[in-house]
């Protein structure tokens, strides 16, 4: 329903012909998210329980010369509005089922559209085109107001578009400008918080479109405005193993060069990105929202993904081949994986960088056996997954995933894109077809962070985009870490799984890491912190980092992270807040897990179990105790029977954490 010249909202869609009013306006289900949209200028608001979260915001799509919006006041829009219901399945996912629930407009001003759409769980806009011949798209705007200068947020830096490794800082929102000279790209998510509630910038569906990120700050009038920022089409780009030196296919990445003054040639009739916002009322139910999700495209109708197997993963390269270096990259080493996955339940094993013969897919390493290897994993039930630099792959996709999937492969991790232009994104999709064609799972590694793509095609298993625990081999224990960890758990898991491989073996506390830890390292705070991981971060695939032989020397840590689920029937965030600790429950089934960590600050957190429902259940934790402040091994791992409602406490050392497994 359309209601001309009112100024209240209902559910639906509303249109306003008096002053700056908004064309058109939709509030959430519950009538607290609504997202505006204004003609002169084309601008959006976003507001939660009526406080503006997202100040007046400026867009703007340039198509082949013309501004998309520029001249929006002098046309008169067709207004039309509509509700989102249902429910869908979600095959690998954080919750069993995800609510398509929302009200959108759809403001059309005939060759093109502006869509906007609330949901419970947050708010979004899009451009719509309808030409008839290919378009080229020169640029967007897409601003994005703190309505408040001096509201907290959590944001990560760096130079160039692409891979997000960088740690998370906390700041000001006026502060983002000033981090540094080189570093002035913001990626998303990007979060912030004002009038008591929380926000987080993130998008989703990008298809055939770079992605979107912020840079440019301003401030003024009390606000701080951000401006979008996105790569150019890569006009001359070249292959490279690192340095200097230039090849004519394979390497290590694909350089760009030079970039167009243009984003890319695509359709001409066709939907663009989602320009999204996550509202919640406390940090931690970050967790739990679904928008990314579910205004993603999804698989096609006739698709079948019922072979798709999440799963963990044994891997060989964070410990080093088992301690001894890539010597110990052999068909016998592998073997070992192999069987200690079997006996473990795990899923998976990966060759990592080094099964053939350096950058090279096509010439397999002499010590390894790669048909060997397979058979032998598929005898005991273990699915190979192979690593790859994705210059290897790029413009012979149906090749490589055809070549492979005859050898018995299970699936790929394609690293080092490093890269969010246009030409990737369209690498991405592709990929993900043809290996789903030859029903072979991806982990995109070494690239920035989902944008919903693995809704269309769920055997894109993880995503790394996360300054994960990869880093503990080079950064000599730098404490800053552990208030890392804490941060992704609101900012970059809002948009998706992450890839951050958790699981060492080997626990230090601050100042006690070893200078040199290569090819022995281990992780920054307590054992009971990386067990916390498996279940607090998301991660369809999840590693186990460290070495078989390490694992078997702690049985009773490896059993318990072993049979922790990568899926989940249902996800709630229970506390904390990006500069502190964070505690979030997820289901499987009837059997609850609660998991959390803290930042370099010792703490007590008491669990109210009253998401637990009713009754009587069987409590099974692993939490620090008053020894791991000097041993950051040490823990208490006990059994009890707990009555839903009960609050229990946790202590968490410095770099600490817990988990809990409940069942009836």
């Amino acid at each position: 329903m359309l209601v001309a010249g009112v100024a209240t909202l209902g559910v639906c869609g509303c249109m306003l012909f008096r002053g700056d009013g908004p064309v058109a306006s939709v509030a959430s289900p519950d009538g607290r998210n609504e997202i505006r949209l204004y003609l002169n200028p084309l601008s959006y608001e976003v507001l939660r329980d009526g406080r503006t979260m997202v100040a007046k915001s400026r867009l703007m799509l340039r198509v082949e010369g013309k501004r998309l919006g520029r001249d929006a006041e002098t046309v008169k829009p067709v207004v039309s509005s509509g509700r989102l219901l249902g429910k869908v399945p979600t095959p690998v996912y954080k919750k069993g089922k995800v609510s398509q629930n929302g009200y959108e407009a759809l403001v059309d001003f005939g060759k093109w559209a502006v869509r906007i759409v609330a949901r419970d769980d947050g708010a979004a806009y899009r451009f719509e085109t309808k030409f008839e011949d290919r378009i080229r798209v020169s640029g967007e705007r897409a601003d994005v107001t703190v309505p408040d200068a001096a509201a907290k947020c959590w944001a990560h830096f760096t130079d160039r578009v692409g891979c997000e490794e960088t740690k998370c800082k906390s700041l000001r929102a006026r502060d983002v400008k000033t981090d540094s000279d080189n570093n002035k790209i913001v990626y998303l998510p990007f979060v912030y918080s004002v009038s008591g509630k929380t926000v987080a910038v993130t998008e989703s569906d990008v298809r055939d479109y770079p992605i979107w990120n912020l840079d440019e700050a301003e401030s003024e009038l009390g606000m701080t405005r951000l401006q979008a920022r996105f790569a150019g089409w890569p006009k001359r780009e070249y292959h490279s193993a690192g340095g200097t030196n230039r090849l004519e296919r394979g390497g290590r990445w694909v350089r760009v060069e030079k970039h167009a003054d243009w984003l890319v040639e695509t359709e001409g009739t066709r939907t663009f990105p989602w320009r999204t916002f996550v509202l919640a009322d406390a940090p931690a139910k970050l967790a739990e929202a679904d928008i990314v999700y579910a205004l993603a495209a999804p698989a096609d109708k006739d698709a079948d993904f019922s072979w798709v197997k999440p799963g963990k993963v044994a891997w060989d390269w964070w410990n080093d081949w088992e301690g001894k270096g890539v010597a110990n990259c052999t068909t016998a080493t592998y073997k070992r994986y192999i069987d200690f996955a079997a006996a473990n339940g795990i899923e998976y094993v990966i060759l990592d960088e080094g099964w053939s013969e350096k950058l090279d897919i096509w010439r397999f390493n002499p010590a390894v056996d790669v048909p060997e290897i397979i058979r032998h994993g598929r005898e005991k039930g273990v699915g190979i997954i192979l690593w790859m630099a994705w210059a290897q792959v790029v413009g012979e996709e149906e090749k490589v995933a055809s070549h492979f999937a005859k050898l018995g492969a299970a699936g790929f991790k394609v690293d080092f894109m490093d890269r969010g232009d246009a030409s990737l994104v369209r690498f991405l999709e592709k990929f993900a077809a043809v290996c789903a064609k030859e029903k072979m799972v991806v982990d995109y590694h070494g690239m920035y962070r989902p944008t919903g793509l693995q809704r269309r095609y769920p055997n894109i298993l993880n995503y790394e985009g996360i300054h994960g625990l990869e880093q503990m081999k080079w950064n000599k224990g730098d404490p800053e870490i552990l208030d890392n960890d804490v941060k992704a758990a609101f900012v970059r898991m809002t948009a998706g799984p992450l890839d951050y491989t958790p699981g060492a073996m080997e626990n230090y506390a601050i100042g006690k890491y070893p200078k040199k830890a290569y090819s022995h390292p281990g992780s920054l705070g307590t054992r009971c912190r990386q067990m916390a991981m498996m279940a607090l971060y998301e991660a369809p695939l999840q590693m186990l980092c460290d070495s078989p032989e390490n694992y078997m020397r702690n049985g009773e840590s490896l059993a318990f992270m072993a049979a922790t689920p990568v899926t989940w029937d249902d996800t709630i965030g229970l506390a904390g807040d990006p500069d502190s600790f964070v505690v979030i429950a997820r289901r499987k089934g009837d059997v609850w897990y609660v998991a959390g960590i803290t930042n370099g600050d010792h703490r007590t957190y008491q669990l109210d179990t009253s998401f637990l429902g009713e009754g009587v259940w069987r409590m099974e934790s692993f939490h620090d105790n008053w020894r791991t402040r000097n041993d950051a091994q040490a823990y208490d791992h006990e059994t009890m029977r707990v009555r839903a409602g009960e609050t229990i406490a946790f202590r968490m050392a410095s770099g600490g954490g817990f988990i809990a497994r409940f069942s009836k």
